[in-house]
């Protein structure tokens, strides 16, 4: 009989599902910032900077996308993806 326990850390597993939906929702709000014609980082770092959603467009409901995903939580995703890259 094979007694191997299986242990998931929920709080790993949670914050693996959040960056998952943050990279979906800022790779879906960069192509529709293209899209429209504007400089998407220059877009997105305006409205991290500003907390002004008016920077998103709301095409293909960017800005609903956006705003769903708190300002620091964003922040730390994009700052921890980068450490991680270094």
């Amino acid at each position: 009989m094979d007694n191997n326990t299986i242990y998931i850390n929920l709080q790993d597993l949670q914050k693996k599902e959040k960056r998952e939906k943050i990279k979906t929702i800022m790779k879906e709000v960069y192509e529709a910032l293209k899209e429209k014609g504007y400089n998407p980082l220059n877009q997105l770092c305006g409205y991290l900077v500003s907390a002004d959603p008016t920077y998103i467009t709301n095409h293909n409901n960017a800005r609903a996308l956006i705003t769903q995903v708190e300002r620091e939580d964003l922040l730390e995703a994009i700052t921890e993806e980068y450490i991680e890259r270094m």
